[in-house]
């Protein structure tokens, strides 16, 4: 037996298996090429040019999108510094409901810039301080830039809504976004309650039905159910419903019972006297002044022939998210099961109830015209699946938006000019330092006009032409020029109308350096050995995928 060699230094620690990387080529700067590849990804997809990216998840399932929430979150990034942009990208996404983009590419930027300096000479330490430095004077020239009136806003008025909402929907649907923005702010004010702040963004839902375009779509003040009713009744109106979450059916009773039948006729009047019970347990809902049954599972032969007796109309939700959104749209309380004692005020109300045909799919619309901020439905209409679900994701936007701007209305100048005089405010402030940490705040400077350039690359414009010109622009004290995409020149955003909400950009910028700082204090990677058992790729035979 030869006798076995023992390792010393961190080998003879940690377990055989194990990887560890540390120092500034193999830790900081892999770490950073990481974060580099996720951005370059992201990237091209900034801005109402910025282009589709198809991704295919784990699943199989197919993805058309430039939305990079919906990209880094299919994905599966691996590497774990990446993995702290994909989070920042998320925290922005449930924070805000738009900017992730914005996340991901600048913080890609500012390592870039990092990296830079890193090769220069500088500590990532003194990167740190001097990007620390620049985000705390960010804040402040940033509150400089907002839009004077704007902090105070009529949640309620249309015009002002859609104002703030362009942007973040044309940077998801360029060219429809005055089409979807009167319909997004038209759902968003009807759900909206008495203090806008408690604003809840699940009360605006969103339907989608394939076949026609987007002029066909339209807002439902209530629900838009798939499938058709249970029974015959296809239209009713003006009628008070009552909500069973257990199901419209005989249950089996708890315990089990044994029944002793000795003739033919007893058997007959069993058969009857459950026939009996069932009617009267219908009746009961009848009496009570109700003309619809909404169940929450399944509904009996015999329960719906007594119901089409009685003219009731019987509808069927499967999902009990569903069926909570309708008793908050009906106002209706949900009773356990079928012999429930039914109270006058346990029943909802609705305006109408109608079984409609939408492009070849049977549809039921529930309207509640009165009832007050209860739910709302935009419809959609496209050609395709996945048309359909980036028309939804840019809805999603806009009532995110409306969200966010119920908090705090107050904009700053969109298409490029915040960022420019950032940029350029940034670099003035660079001058007074006199430490080390200047050149971060000049390079944290510089990366802002990653922002002009990709729009304006993303465009197929000349982007140094774009950022000079700009530059040129502000110093000559007119702040609010930006890029005017379409005309592929600078122009005021005023009379182009971009505006960006102050918490967007906020929130985007703050939530990018965070994570920029947390990849720049790594400077050890340790990996333990993976876990044993068999791996996804060699499974037994006969295995099936967890997925």
């Amino acid at each position: 037996m030869g006798l076995q060699t023992q390792s010393y230094g961190i080998q003879g620690m940690l377990k055989e298996g194990h990887k560890h990387l540390s120092g500034l080529d193999e830790a900081v700067i892999k770490n950073i090429d990481a974060c580099k590849q996720l951005s370059t990804i992201t990237r091209t997809s900034l801005g109402p040019n910025g282009m589709n990216k198809m991704v295919i998840n784990h699943l199989d399932k197919l993805f058309v999108t430039s939305d990079t929430a919906t990209i880094v979150n299919e994905l599966e990034v691996q590497h774990p510094a990446a993995k702290l942009l994909v989070l920042a990208g998320k925290a922005q996404q449930e924070e805000i409901g738009d900017g992730a983009n914005l996340v991901v590419s600048f913080a890609g930027e500012l390592l870039q810039s990092a990296e830079e300096l890193i090769r220069m000479g500088l500590h990532p330490s003194d990167i740190i301080i001097g990007y620390t430095k620049a985000i705390n004077k960010l804040v402040e020239i940033l509150e400089g830039l907002v839009e004077e009136g704007s902090n105070i806003m009529d949640v309620r008025n249309k015009d002002e809504v859609i104002l703030r909402m362009r942007a973040p929907v044309a940077s998801k649907q360029y060219g429809q976004e005055d089409i979807l923005c009167p319909l997004i702010a038209d759902a968003c004010i009807q759900v909206c309650p008495k203090n806008p702040t408690n604003f809840n963004v699940d009360n605006v839902r969103v339907a989608k039905l394939l076949g026609g375009g987007l002029h066909n779509c339209t807002t439902v003040r209530g629900m838009v159910l798939k499938g058709d009713t249970v029974g015959s009744v296809k239209r009713i109106e003006k009628a008070k419903v009552v909500v069973i979450a257990g199901g419209v059916d005989t249950t089996a009773t708890e315990t089990k019972g044994t029944v002793l039948i000795h003739s033919a006729e007893q058997l007959e009047n069993y058969a009857k006297t459950e026939e009996a019970k069932v009617e009267e347990l219908i009746k009961a809902v009848a009496d009570s002044g109700a003309k619809v049954i909404v169940s929450g599972a399944a509904v009996g032969e015999m329960a719906l022939h007594f119901c089409e007796r009685y003219k009731l109309m019987v509808l069927k939700i499967g999902s009990k998210f569903e069926l909570r959104r309708f008793c908050r749209t009906t106002g209706a309380v949900a009773l356990l099961k079928l012999g429930s004692v039914v109270n006058p005020d346990d029943l909802g109300y609705v305006d109408s109830i109608s079984v409609e045909e939408i492009g070849g799919s049977r549809v039921t619309v529930v309207r509640n015209e009165q009832g007050g901020n209860s739910v709302t439905t935009v419809l959609l209409r496209a050609s395709t699946d996945s048309i359909l679900d980036d028309l939804e994701r840019a809805v999603d936007d806009g009532v995110n938006t409306y969200k966010a701007l119920c908090r705090d209305s107050r904009i700053v100048p969109g298409a490029a000019a915040t960022e420019i005089e950032l940029a350029r405010k940034l670099k003035e402030f660079s001058f007074t330092e006199t430490g080390l940490d200047q050149y971060a705040i000049a390079k944290f400077a510089e990366s802002f006009e990653m922002i002009p350039k990709t729009l304006a690359e993303n465009a197929g414009l000349n982007a140094m032409e774009i950022i000079s010109s700009l530059y040129a622009e502000h110093s000559a004290g007119n702040i609010k020029v930006g890029i005017d995409l379409e005309g592929g020149a600078c122009k005021d955003v005023s009379t182009l109308k971009i505006w960006d909400l102050f918490v967007t950009k906020f929130h985007a910028l703050k939530y990018a350096a965070d994570a920029v700082c947390t990849v720049l204090r790594v400077d050890q990677i340790i990996m333990s050995k993976p876990a044993g058992g068999p791996g996804r790729r060699d499974q037994p035979a006969g295995m099936d995928n967890e997925d």
